[in-house]
């Protein structure tokens, strides 16, 4: 006989992740999937090589809590050639078993209960989750619903004593877009007699395109000097599922951020940090990376060009948002099922990404795909 246990959940109205409905769905109905952010496409060669030569050279066990040091002096060096702002090797930067886990791991370390965190939306799922699962009250700030740029005033405006932390997402997912450097400005000057932590989101660091900038908080010194910056190897270099990534910070919060992310993780693979760090040598591995992805969106948008669907170009990620206004007055949720069950193409609703669920008329499309993949997307896209 089973025991008679309350659970108690501490997050009784969460609900299954869109991803995972999504994804069974797809499955169930042999769909194109271009809703989740993985490409379909292999890693290169030469960093399963030097991954497969790591574990073969023994490097099998514990690494050290914060990563090997030369990965670390590796992303330190990248960053200062990048941005011009150098992180201490030794105790700015950690290793992390992916973007996602350093930003719960950061949330965490720094949300209490009754702190307030200002969220722009639409935004990745997992900030939401993680601030309430820390006792943290969502402040929810629209981004421009014209072409998602950080409403400034709004931020000033949400702003109050009890707020603890402010989350950004740059190149932006779900939009495509990148803030640019005015608005990176701006934020600076609001914040700049506050105490508030910045938590960066900054996974498609290297994806922009049309010769635009990444404008990471590591070039704004006073943002720099209150800000976590989280990142991914994994969405660089088409290995999602290895689940390695980085977060870098001045000393003092990635003292306290290191607090959490011993006893949660510890350590990240140990192997897989010795291929990685000989595989960052030759810069063109992560400088080519917007090129190649550009490729993949024009070569996706220039195919569904006949279509009635309405866009922007995304401006970096791997994801383009489309307009269904012309076509349908459904919910996104429902034109998503309706999608896939109907035309086997699934997507991605982005009302899931707002607070408030908000009512829109946009879809999201990963492009980090094959071109065959692409080509029967398009075909179904442009019969709708």
């Amino acid at each position: 006989m089973l025991p008679d246990i309350t659970t108690n959940s501490k997050m009784p109205n969460l609900k299954t992740t869109i991803f995972t409905i999504v994804n069974e769905l797809a499955r169930a109905h042999d769909a194109v999937n271009l809703s989740q952010g993985f490409p379909d496409f292999d890693a290169s060669p030469e960093l399963l090589s030097q991954v497969s030569k790591a574990m073969q050279s023994g490097h099998n066990q514990y690494a050290p809590m914060r990563g090997i040091l030369s990965l670390r002096e590796t992303i330190a060096a990248t960053i200062e050639n990048l941005h011009g702002h150098r992180y201490n090797p030794e105790s700015e930067i950690t290793i992390t078993a992916g973007a996602t886990q350093g930003i719960f791991t950061a949330i965490s370390a720094f949300v209490k209960k009754g702190d307030e965190v200002i969220v722009l939306t639409p935004a990745y799922d997992s900030y939401i989750p993680a601030i309430n699962l820390n006792g943290g009250v969502v402040v929810p700030v629209a981004l421009s619903s014209e072409d998602f740029a950080m409403d400034i005033e709004g931020i000033k405006e949400a702003i109050s004593p009890k707020t603890r932390m402010l989350i950004i997402n740059t190149p932006h997912n779900p939009s495509g877009r990148i803030f640019s450097k005015n608005q990176m400005q701006l934020l600076q000057e609001v914040l700049r007699t506050t105490d508030i932590i910045v938590l960066s989101d900054e996974v498609y660091e290297h994806i922009v395109f049309d010769g635009k900038t990444h404008q990471s908080v590591a070039k704004f010194e006073n943002l720099a000097s209150r800000s976590i910056i989280c990142s991914s190897f994994g969405k660089t270099f088409h290995v999602t599922g290895w689940k390695i990534g980085y977060c870098v910070g001045p000393k003092y919060l990635i003292d306290e951020f290191n607090k959490v992310h011993q006893y949660n993780v510890f350590c990240v693979n140990h192997p897989i940090q010795k291929g990685l760090n000989a595989y960052l040598q030759e810069a063109t591995t992560y400088l080519n990376l917007g090129s190649f992805y550009q490729k993949k969106r024009d070569y996706f948008l220039k195919a569904i060009g006949p279509s009635r669907f309405k866009f922007a170009p995304s401006e970096g990620t791997f994801f383009q948002l489309l307009d269904y206004s012309a076509i349908t007055d459904d919910l996104d949720l429902h034109f998503v099922e309706r999608l896939i069950k109907q035309h086997k193409l699934a997507s991605i609703p982005v009302s899931v990404f707002h607070a408030n669920h908000l009512k829109n008329k946009y879809l999201r499309f990963c492009f980090a795909k094959s071109n065959e993949t692409l080509d029967k997307a398009a075909a179904i896209i442009n019969k709708i």
